[in-house]
């Protein structure tokens, strides 16, 4: 289950600003660019303001990929989104920022499957009055400060180790590998029969001192740690 939005038209954009996302990247779920996007997810360029922000409907109905191996998006273009958007809806302690111009870190561990796409996603990007940066890290040792780490699966073997190099550090950690959730990482991005699930450890949450919005968790699949061996 994945979050969903009501958008509203943009504001125009000047033609010195980046043009990405396109109005195909805009149109997710088919619908037209300009309309109420029931099924879109929420993109740079987009308003942002707080009045909006409030607006924002969730509909707890799986996200649809059109053949997320085939035409229209990619699967990691919509996985790059979604790191986006997690950054709107959760809230992190003070310390995980050391100063006021500290930037919100999205960080790749691993096998780098975005390539330049996350880059293009968050540039020139603020939230919640934060620049918004991209950083690779080969090995979880070189983490530093970082709000949103990506593990790729490339790194699944040495999850258990990686996990306790983080351990109660605030730092949200998403991934795709199989029971990446009921290992320990917060947020699990499923891909199901061309759908992209979310799947949440609120006891990992907890740990990391991380505030998830009940919008989000309303969107998502909520699980423990206890339940790895039960389920994938």
């Amino acid at each position: 289950m994945a979050l969903l939005t009501c958008l509203e038209k943009p504001a125009k954009r000047s033609a010195a600003q980046p043009s990405w996302p396109s109005r195909q990247h805009r149109s997710i779920a088919g619908t037209p660019t300009g309309s109420t996007a029931r099924g879109a997810l929420l993109l740079p360029g987009w308003p942002r303001s707080a009045t909006w922000l409030l607006r924002l409907t969730l509909v707890v109905l799986s996200f649809w990929t059109p053949k997320v191996q085939g035409q229209g998006f990619k699967e990691y273009e919509l996985k790059a989104a979604f790191l986006y958007n997690f950054a709107q809806f959760v809230d992190w302690p003070p310390e995980a920022f050391p100063a006021a111009d500290t930037p919100l870190v999205i960080g790749i561990l691993g096998a780098d499957p975005f390539g330049a796409t996350l880059d293009q996603l968050i540039h020139n990007e603020v939230v919640k009055n934060r620049k918004l940066v991209a950083r690779r890290y080969r090995r979880v040792e070189d983490v530093g400060t970082c709000h949103i780490l990506f593990i790729s699966a490339s790194e699944a073997a040495h999850f258990e180790q990686i996990l306790a190099v983080l351990k109660g550090k605030p730092i949200l950690t998403v991934g795709d590998a199989g029971s990446f959730a009921f290992r320990g990482g917060v947020i699990r991005l499923l891909t199901e029969k061309n759908k992209i699930r979310l799947r949440i450890n609120m006891e990992a949450a907890k740990a990391a001192n991380l505030t998830i919005s009940s919008k989000l968790l309303r969107a998502a699949e909520v699980v423990g740690n206890d339940e790895l061996g039960r389920r994938l």
